[in-house]
């Protein structure tokens, strides 16, 4: 075969090969690949943000509580909240699949840690805190839903705006086709 494309046959016609496999194998590991990169930066932006807040928390309030790791749960519960109502099915803003998993897998997860939430309980219950360790997971988990809560309510609210902004009425005052939008 002179050509790599086409083969010759004792006929002189050409005969095509066959296509390789299917693409489909191929194109999902790289949907794969790209959807772990997005989240993979995304939680090297979480990460690196957390341990800024850490250091800062630490830097204003001391080491008498964790106030950074309870400060970045909380943040990030509501942005989570936020997120997942404004970027999901009917919301606001449009996202994506690497978008979305970019900024609630990858920067809230980088950014929120239940691991280290639960090291700093174990330690508090372990030096005989039992009431600091309490306190922590009382505050911990309330605050952390009402920000989930509260994020989810004002993109809710968000969303109710935009779709209020798309009906149109005629200045007749009577409704056509287009007021259904």
């Amino acid at each position: 075969m002179s050509e790599p494309e086409e083969a010759r046959s004792d006929k002189d016609q050409i005969v095509r090969p066959t296509r390789m496999a299917s693409p489909k194998p191929a194109r999902r590991h790289r949907e794969r690949l790209l959807l772990y990169a997005a989240v993979s930066f995304g939680s090297i932006i979480g990460s690196v943000l957390r341990a800024l807040a850490s250091l800062a928390a630490l830097a204003w309030f001391g080491p008498g509580f964790p106030w950074g790791t309870l400060f970045v749960n909380l943040v990030g519960s509501f942005v989570i909240g936020f997120y997942a109502t404004i970027a999901g099915p009917g919301g606001r803003a449009f996202a994506g699949m690497y978008q979305r998993q970019f900024v609630m897998s990858g920067i809230c997860g980088g950014f929120t840690t239940f691991s280290i939430f639960s090291l700093e309980t174990f330690q508090s219950l372990q030096a005989g805190r039992f009431a600091h360790a309490g306190l922590y997971i009382g505050i911990s988990v309330v605050t952390w839903l009402a920000a989930v809560w509260v994020g989810h309510a004002l993109a809710l609210r968000l969303n109710r705006l935009e779709h209020q902004t798309r009906k149109w009425v005629p200045a007749s005052g009577k409704s056509d086709a287009r007021s259904n939008r």
